[in-house]
């Protein structure tokens, strides 16, 4: 897309689905291993999908994995929605650089390279290293029940350098990305999103985040929702405005890597509900898109499963994880990993030419 025309419709025209015809050759080649059909369950599945995906029969090895986590602070955890203090995401981001959060921690033992990417964190930019913060939009985003949570320009600019990023990690080998977030207030933000798209009310889409908070936050973050809802529903013809609404820099940016990464038929394992509604978000713009995506995990998290079934997305595990900061879609990757082996490394017999039977006529 040229500079300063951002048009998503374009999106349509430019993310086609993975080759469908290589998905049969590779069932036709799972065929020829000998194994039961169905014996390696979802491994099958995900083994064919990622032959179509890669446009290669067999599959290659998953070797370039990436780890991303967009960051950023949500005006709306002011309200006191979420277990954490508003304005607090740095401390996240804090410690997945120090390699002890959760998701850090997993990534080292899976040997995928972190990366986060600032977008609205509230915090004093000299606080964190400049590669982490040189693509910030904005100090934290506004208040999405009584304003919009960006302006159009700095929708334009965060939704762009989700493009610029998913780009850069196409052009640099990457073959499989592992998306998350590092927000306070994000899930409020994606409950809005997922209402908004699914055409649903505050209370049916709203959870308790992923620290579980009590009964009287759940309530705060309903009439957030409730009123965050009622802004967005006017936007829904125009996604970039809905993401200024109501979405904050960070998910922004994650819905423009999302569309961007379909572009460059780079696959995308998804993490819980932040990521889901950005996902959301992009199917709007264009249909094709969820085509590249997988599910990491269910959650507890109702607009996560509102927006999966929208987009006839099964999550790959079902372990939960509340923690948040794309710990689930890491625990995904293994699996995606262990497909692609088997899919790559599985012996085959040798094809045979069929012989046409003399008895029976010529279909041509």
């Amino acid at each position: 897309m040229p500079d300063g025309t951002l048009n998503l419709d374009e999106f349509s025209d430019l993310i086609q689905r993975p080759h469908g015809g290589l998905r049969r050759d590779a069932e036709e080649r799972r065929a020829r291993t000998g194994l039961p059909p169905q014996a390696l369950g979802r491994l099958d599945e995900l083994g064919e999908w990622l032959a179509a995906a890669q446009a290669q029969v067999p599959v290659q090895p998953i070797t370039r994995p990436r780890f991303l986590l967009f960051a950023g602070d949500h005006g709306v955890a002011e309200l006191g929605v979420s277990a954490r203090p508003g304005g607090s995401a740095h401390t996240l981001v804090r410690a997945a650089l120090d390699g002890e959060s959760p998701s850090a921690i997993l990534a080292r033992r899976l040997d995928v390279p972190l990366r986060v990417i600032d977008m609205a964190l509230d915090c004093d930019a000299g606080e964190l290293p400049a590669d982490v913060t040189r693509h910030r939009a904005r100090r934290s985003s506004g208040r999405l029940d009584v304003e919009d949570s960006l302006t159009g320009a700095e929708a334009e600019q965060a939704f762009r350098t989700g493009m610029a990023l998913a780009d850069e990690e196409a052009d640099s080998g990457t073959d499989l990305v592992v998306l998350g977030d590092l927000s306070v207030g994000g899930t409020t933000a994606a409950g809005a999103l997922v209402a908004a798209l699914c055409g649903t009310d505050a209370s049916v889409v709203t959870g308790r985040g992923g620290e579980h908070i009590d009964d009287l936050a759940w309530m705060r973050k309903c009439a957030a929702v409730r009123d965050g809802l009622r802004r967005a529903r006017p936007a829904l013809g125009d996604q970039l405005r809905l993401l200024a609404t109501v979405a904050g820099a960070d998910l922004t940016a994650m819905t423009g890597f999302l569309l961007q990464s379909a572009v460059r038929r780079t696959p995308v394992i998804l993490d819980g509900v932040v990521s889901a509604a950005c996902a959301l978000v992009g199917q709007r713009v264009a249909f094709r898109a969820p085509d590249w995506w997988l599910a990491g995990q269910a959650t507890e998290e109702p607009a996560q499963g509102r927006a999966l079934d929208r987009m006839s997305l099964e999550p790959l595990t079902q372990h939960r994880i509340a923690v948040g900061g794309g710990a689930g879609a890491l625990m995904a990757l293994p699996l995606v990993r262990a497909a692609a082996d088997l899919s790559a490394g599985l012996p085959v017999a040798e094809a045979t030419a069929a012989v046409a039977d003399p008895h029976v006529p010529d279909a041509s």
